[in-house]
């Protein structure tokens, strides 16, 4: 049981980020694997744009890092040139 006022609040404060943050992080990985698992181009281009979408929003709220963003959509980028 937290001592002080403070803490318990920065407890609060702490589980109610670590769910925002784990609603758009599931999002993101959900969107990168369909794309990852789509066969064909015709398909994959719109699971590609919208999972750019999500990946950026997840770096401009500060979920993930801009890095972090910017090698997840090469990589699907990468699978959606190999694609025939």
């Amino acid at each position: 049981m937290p001592v002080t006022k403070t803490i318990a609040k920065r407890i609060r404060q702490a589980t109610k980020a670590e769910e925002y943050n784990h609603h758009y992080k599931s999002m993101m990985k959900t969107s990168i694997k369909k794309v990852l698992a789509a066969t064909d181009k015709a398909t994959a281009e719109p699971l590609l744009k919208e999972a750019t979408s999500i990946i950026d929003k997840a770096v401009h709220k500060g979920v993930i890092h801009k890095n972090k963003g910017d090698n997840q959509k090469e990589r699907i980028q990468r699978h959606f040139n190999k694609l025939s």
